[in-house]
């Protein structure tokens, strides 16, 4: 297992240096989303119009924060669960999206397409949304504010800490774990 601090956006390049397992430490800028939100890029990308976002190298966190306190850019920021995006995350891929954050496994389709496409899932630690907030520099509102927390945001990120769950090479980590412990 390797530690790797990253920038985006990233290059398959880069991808290809994160094994299932690496810490993952996250600077740059990273978006928001969850399912309401996805559902809206995929109806734009059915009907053939722009996304409001460049998914590019980029990658997409599952999450809904909370209200900012004063002084701060944003609440508790800790991940959703990620399979509620599944149906949309292959198409995001094929797109350029190069990783996603959340919690939980990924369907087989999801793991497929980061093979394919070459992109990674991460994931941020569960109940940990206070402390995941204070690597979170700022976040700005950038599609669907009517979705309250469920926006997609812009978030700028330094030292993001995530693990590598599912790489580019097919490997996942939650099915090596229980592969260990059956032993």
């Amino acid at each position: 297992m390797a530690e790797h601090h990253i920038t985006t956006p990233v290059t398959d390049e880069v991808i290809g240096k994160l094994r299932a397992g690496d810490a993952i430490f996250i600077s740059g800028y990273v978006y928001t989303g969850r399912d309401s939100a996805h559902k809206k890029l995929i109806d734009l990308i059915e009907e053939g119009k722009d996304l409001p976002v460049d998914l590019k190298g980029q990658f997409i966190y599952y999450v809904g924060p909370t209200p900012a306190r004063p002084g701060k850019a944003i609440g508790s920021a800790g991940p959703t669960t990620s399979y509620r995006m599944d149906s949309f995350a292959p198409i995001l891929h094929k797109l350029g999206l190069k990783g996603t954050i959340g919690k939980g496994t990924r369907s087989e389709k999801v793991k497929e397409s980061l093979i394919k496409y070459k992109g990674v899932y991460l994931a941020a630690v569960g109940g940990a949304g206070a402390l995941i907030s204070q690597s979170i520099e700022e976040a700005e509102v950038i599609a669907y504010p009517e979705l309250g927390p469920e926006a997609i945001r812009k978030i700028k990120v330094k030292d993001f800490p995530c693990i590598v769950i599912n790489d580019m090479y097919g490997e996942d980590l939650y099915q090596d774990g229980k592969r260990q412990y059956q032993k």
